[in-house]
């Protein structure tokens, strides 16, 4: 039934900040812009690597997003990467403030959160590839 994710949708307070975050910060490519005139609305698609989206809006005067203490609803959008301390890197030197590094207790992975421009949490989950065992003999 369920294949995969399709999209995720994300409502932003300043449109062009988010869409320069979203595309040149952390490198999400545009599939089509549209402005929605009789909702005084853009609608940005991205794509993701995966082929999964994230579609951006903007809509005048969203009420701010409760992230602390946790709230009730989606909690953090989650993106894979193979380097973690590179992605963090390209983050930093971008000036987006990224939280120490930790280790989930149940995977052994390696994870960090950040926020988009409106504080919603985003997460970098280090995902390594396997590497195959070759014999020799």
């Amino acid at each position: 039934m369920l294949r995969r994710i399709h999209h995720a949708a994300i409502i932003c307070s300043d449109y062009q900040r988010s869409k320069d975050f979203y595309t040149r910060i952390l490198g999400l490519r545009i599939i089509a812009e549209n402005l929605r005139a009789a909702r005084q609305s853009w609608k940005l698609d991205l794509a993701l690597p995966d082929g999964g989206q994230i579609e951006l809006f903007s809509f005048p005067a969203p009420p701010p997003r409760p992230s602390t203490p946790e709230a009730r609803g989606l909690r953090h959008l989650a993106f894979a990467v193979d380097d973690l301390d590179a992605a963090c890197a390209h983050l930093v030197a971008q000036g987006v403030t990224v939280e120490p590094i930790r280790v989930d207790e149940f995977t052994g992975a390696r994870f960090t959160f950040f926020p988009d421009p409106d504080g919603l949490p985003l997460e970098l989950y280090e995902v390594r590839q396997a590497v195959p065992v070759t014999c020799s003999g």
